[in-house]
């Protein structure tokens, strides 16, 4: 199959979606290409079996959808979130070719030239990567040393306790999945080790709100890219919770006093055997500390806004630190059959030819907008500001990209941020 678009979109989750939305009221020729059998299929396919969202349902955004059911304050489940996104291409008739994997987008004398896997080929006058960061597991680089015996897989692959192998599991990365992970492992009764590294943490709730409607009134959900200390901040992970009715906080303290066996970062394997880093009550020091400084941040808006909000203690754990600092630990005297890397995904953006990228391969843009005429990215975190790559924010960006291809078809300039 062949043909010619005014614009095609490279991947049909939240940021191609959202842009389709905006190209369809444009009444703009586009189609969008799919690699997977359903729009966003990620969220089915690289998530366990319980997994919700940490935002609550009230922030769940895409343009012309918001959450409009009985549980506002609730943290919307897999299978929804998957029905959500099938319905939402449905509803409004968005155009999207599945089963379609990209394999290059190259210069052509009417704009672009766009090839998939199948030996497809497509034209366009523009085209939007929105393939995101997350594109596939990032492998450790110790795992080709793990024994054979003991079964390791990728966070991405896990689904639940009963489809592991009996025994004790090791989860090796302390963000959110691992975290939430381990968690789920422990309350079904599993044996669990946690090689536990740098990482941050934030409560669910804290006076009496929503801890993602602290970062709204206090404006840290709207930080643009370029107030960034370091470019390299766009890849730090985000601050370990849950989406649960039941508070949804998750402190790796808390882990601990609930029977998670804590370890420092892993610094080798051989065999059946770990060495681990002596760092373990260092980087709980760290977490506890960040916190706090978020929490005083919280508590000085409240004091400056005059918010009639009720003060409140934060709860101090320090189970972790009770913890004792292995640097060895024998995965077959632990009773260890699986190893689980919450080692987060990696991406590559090298299907497209264009000399658009920074040396961490990162795209050059202006708020998706690169310096190669009709190229644009959308979906990826902190490519405008803090919630570019979040379902809440998604769609300002897209709309932004939307307005531009259009300012651009008529032959206008365009300067606005």
């Amino acid at each position: 199959m062949s043909g010619h678009f005014d614009t095609l979109i490279v991947g049909g989750g939240q940021g191609g979606l959202s842009t389709s939305y905006y190209l369809t009221r444009q009444k703009r020729s586009h189609l969008v290409l799919e690699r997977g059998d359903i729009p966003a299929p990620v969220w089915r396919d690289d998530r366990w079996d319980s997994f919700t969202l940490v935002t609550p349902n009230w922030d769940f955004r895409l343009p012309g959808a918001s959450y409009a059911g009985d549980d506002p304050d609730g943290f919307m489940p897999r299978e929804e979130i998957v029905r959500t996104f099938a319905d939402y291409v449905q509803r409004h008739r968005l155009p999207v070719k599945y089963d379609t994997e990209v394999t290059e987008v190259c210069a052509d004398p009417v704009g672009f030239r766009v090839s998939t896997r199948d030996g497809d080929c497509y034209t366009a006058r523009n085209v939007v990567v929105a393939t995101g960061l997350f594109q596939f597991p990032r492998r450790h680089a110790m795992a080709a040393r793990l024994v054979p015996s003991i079964r390791q897989i990728h966070s991405g692959a896990y689904r639940n306790p009963a489809a592991l192998e009996p025994g004790a599991v090791l989860v090796v990365g302390s963000s959110q999945s691992g975290c939430q992970i381990a968690d789920e492992l422990n309350r079904a009764g599993r044996t669990v080790y946690l090689c536990v590294g740098r990482h941050d943490r934030a409560p669910r709730r804290y006076r009496g709100k929503d801890i993602f409607e602290w970062m709204r009134l206090s404006g840290l959900a709207d930080q643009t890219a370029d107030s960034l200390p370091s470019p390299k901040l766009r890849f730090t992970p985000n601050p370990i919770m849950a989406g649960r009715h039941e508070g949804g906080s998750l402190n790796v303290h808390r882990l601990a006093r609930n029977g998670v066996r804590l370890l420092g970062t892993l610094q080798d394997i051989d065999g059946a055997c770990l060495s681990i880093a002596p760092d373990l009550h260092d980087n709980l020091v760290g977490t506890d500390q960040r916190e706090a400084e978020l929490l005083g941040k919280i508590d000085m808006l409240v004091s400056m806004r005059k918010l009639d909000l009720p003060e409140e203690k934060p709860e101090r754990l320090e189970d972790g630190y009770a913890a004792p600092l292995l640097e060895r630990l024998e995965l077959d005297e632990a009773g260890v059959t699986s190893v689980i890397w919450a080692t987060g995904y990696g991406f590559s953006f090298e299907l497209v030819r264009f000399p658009v990228f920074d040396e961490d391969g990162y795209p050059l843009q202006q708020r998706g907008a690169t310096a190669q005429p009709g190229l644009y990215f959308v979906g990826l975190p902190w490519l405008y500001n803090k919630r570019s790559g979040l379902l809440s924010g998604v769609a300002e960006d897209a709309a932004h990209i939307a307005e531009h291809i259009e300012a651009r078809d008529n032959g206008k300039g365009w300067s606005r941020e």
